[in-house]
């Protein structure tokens, strides 16, 4: 069965992209487009890794990867906060929130992947 990877991010080009890339890859891919729908999508979906912007509307991606991590059901699932965010202070408080890996963008694709296959394995 493949691995799930959800992606949260409000820029529908880089959803479709990543999309794609995951999908061929082997994975199954679910998205959300602001905070909201990604947390109903993370506990509809149950993905095995969440790929998640911090500047989404609604729910930015901190607070949203802490109500994930703060959640019993929920926060044995790996976050990588992928982000055009490149302050110093916005990667400590990703991590702060519970994000496993920080990535900024714009991302090497090949690195992204390895990170995921080190967090969940090949799909």
């Amino acid at each position: 069965m493949a691995k799930k990877v959800l992606i949260i991010d409000d820029e529908p080009m880089i959803v479709k992209v990543l999309s794609l890339r995951f999908e061929q890859s082997g994975y199954e891919v679910a998205s959300a487009f602001n905070g909201e729908e990604g947390l109903e999508a993370v506990k509809k979906e149950k993905p095995d890794l969440i790929l998640l912007d911090i500047g989404i509307p609604v729910i930015d991606g901190n607070t949203l990867c802490e109500l994930i991590k703060n959640d019993k059901a929920l926060k044995h699932i790996p976050i990588i906060m992928l982000t055009g965010k490149k302050l110093v202070g916005d990667m400590e408080d990703a991590f702060k929130a519970g994000a496993d890996i920080y990535v900024n963008k714009p991302y090497d694709w090949h690195r992204l992947l390895e990170h995921v296959k080190k967090l969940v394995g090949p799909a």
